[in-house]
């Protein structure tokens, strides 16, 4: 399972997606909206992707989390959209043989999501609204 949503995201279902064979470990990641960012009130984000290019370079990860880190099983799924303080801006699932190898797979796999996935996002708070980049 990769992809981007514009509707709320089923973190069961991202869970179980990678869950089915119920050996070894599975990883969560459940990245929310914060409230407050930079010493800022936060009050909304935006984010927006470009669709085609960013659903394949986390499909490439998702490959790269599975050969270099061995993971079994991987799901990314990113919301789209304007997104309120608290909702589910990102979910990642990583299966694998041993704890530590699901856990390095899924902070691997944020970590270079945020890095190399063409996702923007704009936030609004009391100090005005401002595009943000973790992009080089």
């Amino acid at each position: 399972m990769i992809a981007l949503s514009s509707q709320p995201i089923d973190v069961g279902a991202v869970l179980a997606a990678v869950d089915g064979a119920g050996e070894g470990a599975a990883v969560l990641f459940v990245g929310r909206v914060r409230d407050r960012n930079r010493g800022q009130t936060v009050q909304w984000l935006d984010y927006e992707a470009y669709a085609g290019m960013a659903e394949a370079e986390m499909e490439a990860l998702a490959g790269l989390a599975r050969t270099q880190h061995g993971a079994h099983g991987v799901a990314i799924v990113h919301r789209t959209g304007r997104l309120q303080v608290g909702e589910v801006a990102v979910v990642i699932a990583v299966s694998a043989p041993h704890r530590e190898q699901a856990f390095e797979a899924c902070r691997w796999l944020i970590d270079t999501l945020k890095q190399r996935v063409p996702i923007w996002k704009r936030e609004r708070s009391l100090g005005g609204e401002e595009w943000l980049s973790e992009h080089p």
